[in-house]
């Protein structure tokens, strides 16, 4: 098993939040960051991953009981019923947090003052966001998606919570899998949070949870991910780094423009991959077209 690396130092996180800001790099009004790197041929490409047909789901059932994981859980309120003649509903979703399966738009996360790409972060007002809310989306993400599943390539169930993954990790997950993440890539990586939960029972995932240390965003950066997803929050907790709680969101928000996919079910996308005997596959996610919204609930899809 590699060594779990050491947390970065604050002013060792600054000096990476500079080396991979893609601020100005896909245009001074630019709203979807490193999705440009999925272009028409890409997309193509990943088309051309689709041999048996399967689909696989990528989310998880909304939560709808309170948990200490979940202190806003979904409403649901029946509309209409037997006695009415139809069946009606309505839902309240708070789409952050930890229980809902959902993509961060790039307003979410705010630093010193400006959101990516320099916006300043007046532009999120109490009417939503006016610069890079998630209706920026609408068109959907249609790319190859790679899942690196890290508790397989460990040789254990699950990761315990606040256990972290470096590029180490990474990249002997890839060579488990026998691919190497590209430009333009979706990656899904897996801790095994919710086979750990079903075992143990819920926790306040605010105080711990394994994800990814600091270190792997230079990794993130050079290998060109489109967009970073997990069945945690992608980031540690806690991060080691004084002063900076979720340096993953932060960093990968802010300077980078990527966008995030918290709260996934991946154990059946591990399953089928496994069937398949491949770790790619097509992969399309289609956030809800909020206008100004700063996230939204979703549910990826895999086709194998």
């Amino acid at each position: 098993m590699p060594d779990a690396p050491s947390p970065l130092s604050p002013a060792a996180l600054a000096a990476l939040r500079e080396r991979v800001s893609n601020w100005g790099r896909f245009g001074e009004r630019d709203q979807l960051g490193t999705l440009n790197l999925i272009t028409p041929a890409k997309r193509v490409a990943a088309a051309g991953l689709v041999r048996s047909g399967r689909t696989v789901s990528c989310a998880r059932p909304l939560a709808t009981e309170p948990a200490e994981d979940n202190g806003t859980p979904v409403r649901h309120r029946m509309l209409g019923v037997h006695g009415d003649g139809y069946g009606a509903d309505a839902f309240e979703i708070a789409s952050h947090g930890f229980a809902a399966s959902h993509i961060d738009a790039l307003c979410h996360i705010f630093h010193d003052g400006r959101l990516y790409n320099g916006y300043p972060t007046a532009r999120v007002t109490r009417e939503g966001a006016l610069d890079l809310g998630i209706h920026e989306l609408a068109e959907g993400i249609v790319s190859r998606g790679v899942l690196l599943d890290v508790p397989r390539a460990r040789g254990v169930p699950w990761l315990e919570a606040g256990q972290r993954i470096g590029p180490a990790d990474l990249e002997q997950a890839e060579a488990e899998a026998g691919l190497r993440v590209a430009e333009g890539d979706v990656l899904f990586v897996a801790t095994g949070r919710w086979a750990l939960r079903d075992a143990r029972g819920a926790w306040d995932a605010r105080s711990k949870l394994a994800g990814l240390d600091a270190s792997c965003l230079a990794w993130l950066h050079e290998r060109g991910v489109a967009a970073l997803g997990s069945d945690g929050v992608s980031d540690v907790i806690p991060s080691g780094i004084e002063g900076a709680e979720l340096p993953i969101h932060s960093v990968a928000i802010v300077a980078m423009g990527l966008h995030l996919l918290d709260n996934l079910e991946l154990r059946h996308l591990a399953g089928a991959c496994a069937e398949e005997e491949r770790w790619e596959f097509l992969l399309t996610v289609a956030p809800l077209v909020l206008e100004r919204g700063t996230a939204s609930p979703v549910n990826p899809i895999a086709t194998f």
